[in-house]
């Protein structure tokens, strides 16, 4: 089975066994019993991720690595380029979704908020690292901030 080449957003599927208690699985094992809930896959390195606030990333593309993100605090918006196109993805804290972005997909991302975004980083790799997976690469064109900043006032 080859490497999908589209993003995945998949929720969270969360547990409340009490009284402000949540248990939010992130693995597959955890959630085996449950036949409908296709939850994403941790991978070879996790990393914590700050995006300052008023950041406006490069884009990048990782050759031999999905990224797996998930915003635990705060919010952003992930803009990834498919067929000359981007797509704006919100990901907000409250909102817990895994975005899965597969090799050879060019994202970046945005916090025009005034508080930093915290997101985990589960990284699934293909082959080595390579430096130049981690160089930013030119924009096509410009990102739309007036839609970056429609959707973070949305959440």
């Amino acid at each position: 089975m080859g490497i999908k080449r589209q993003i995945e957003i998949t929720p969270l599927h969360c547990i409340h066994p009490g009284k402000g208690l949540e248990i939010c699985p992130l693995d597959q094992a955890a959630t085996a019993t449950h036949t409908n809930a296709e939850q994403p896959t941790w991978g070879h390195e996790t990393t914590l991720v700050t995006l300052a606030p008023g950041t406006i990333e490069d884009l990048f593309v990782h050759h031999f690595q999905t990224d797996q993100l998930l915003v635990v605090q705060g919010c952003a918006v992930l803009i990834v380029l498919q067929n000359r196109q981007y797509r704006y993805i919100p990901m907000r804290g409250d909102r817990l979704e895994v975005v899965k972005i597969p090799p050879g997909v060019p994202h970046g991302a945005v916090n025009l908020s005034d508080r930093p975004c915290l997101a985990i980083n589960s990284l699934i790799r293909h082959g080595p690292p390579h430096d130049r997976d981690y160089r930013p690469v030119p924009k096509p064109f410009p990102y739309d901030l007036a839609v970056v900043r429609s959707l973070l006032d949305e959440t």
